[in-house]
């Protein structure tokens, strides 16, 4: 599919990808995302259908990924497919460039996808591209040791790296469900003292984590906590007291019920949330790191800023669907 176009069908679709007709879509995927079959040959024929002309473009680790968006401005749409690192870079190289972008579920856990309330199937996510809808949302940068970085879920550094450093070898047999499964084996995460500044005020805390969140939900959109928006130009910065992952999880079920309006928090002592447009995190011990479920070799400290409005996401949702 490397540099591939493929041209509309000869009699475009008029029913759900009419509005596809004369559209110039470029798709650009990460050839290592995810487990199993891809779907994408399967969508790009929707796509043909439809009456779009698709231009195909595979990521290599030999190609700067941002030499696959050069030409962008041609383009009506752009297609990330991969994972969630994979779309949240992809959306990154694109900020503020204005052309839409799909976050296609070609990944294990594809959050962002979830975020965005997403279907999985082909024909849907066609039909998506033909429905023109799209939310303009925030992303996150992340500077480390002066490289900078973009992440449109979380950036986080402590247990949750940790969580995904141990799921790497269990994706393969279980898919999604090795996140839960790693999450399980964090019974006495290291604690450690936290130096925080957030928008220019320092603030010190003992925990097992911080992360950094932009979008809100977890798999099945379970929120992770209440009141994130990605569009309110400001992360929510969730501070991690519990001594373990396991004892995060009435917060979960708090923030389900604030969610269906059915009262106030009542395990709040487990975590604390601030908001903020800057934070630079630092730790007494030094903590991997991870944003949009990538883990990366460079430790704290780091500093995250949010790019308020910076790219336009597809999604069959309102904006206010995407608060948690």
């Amino acid at each position: 599919m490397t540099g591939q176009t493929t041209p509309p069908s000869a009699a475009p679709d008029s029913g759900p990808l009419a509005g596809l007709a004369g559209k110039q879509v470029l798709l650009v995927f990460n050839p290592r995302s995810g487990q199993g079959e891809s779907t994408l040959p399967d969508f790009v024929t929707r796509l043909g259908q439809g009456g779009a002309l698709v231009t195909a473009r595979e990521l290599t680790q030999d190609t700067p990924l941002g030499e696959s968006l050069t030409d962008l401005e041609n383009f009506d749409v752009l297609v990330a497919a991969g994972g969630d690192g994979t779309v949240s870079a992809l959306a990154y190289a694109a900020r503020y460039r204005d052309v839409p972008v799909l976050a296609y579920p070609a990944g294990t856990a594809n959050l962002i996808a979830q975020n965005l309330d997403l279907p999985r199937d082909p024909a849907q996510l066609a039909a998506v591209v033909a429905g023109g809808n799209a939310v303009r949302v925030d992303l996150g940068e992340v500077e480390v040791q002066g490289e900078k970085s973009g992440f449109a879920m979380l950036a986080g550094a402590g247990a949750d790296a940790a969580m995904i450093r141990d799921s790497e070898d269990l994706k393969e047999k279980y898919g999604s469900m090795a996140y839960v499964l790693s999450a399980m084996r964090q019974i006495n995460p290291k604690k450690t003292t936290f130096h925080l500044v957030i928008d220019g005020e320092r603030r010190d805390f003992e925990g097992i984590g911080v992360m950094v969140a932009n979008f809100g939900m977890a798999n099945y959109r379970l929120p992770i906590t209440s009141d994130i928006s990605p569009s309110d130009g400001k992360f929510t910065v969730v501070l991690l007291k519990a001594g373990n992952l396991l004892r995060l999880l009435p917060n979960l079920l708090d923030s389900v019920r604030v969610k269906l309006n059915l009262g106030d928090p009542v395990f709040s002592g487990n975590l604390e949330t601030l908001e903020a447009g800057e934070v630079t995190v630092e730790a007494e011990d030094p903590f991997p790191l991870q944003y949009d479920g990538e883990l990366h070799v460079e430790t704290t400290p780091f500093t995250a800023r949010i790019l308020p409005g910076a790219v336009r996401f597809l999604t069959p949702a309102r904006k206010t669907d995407l608060d948690t």
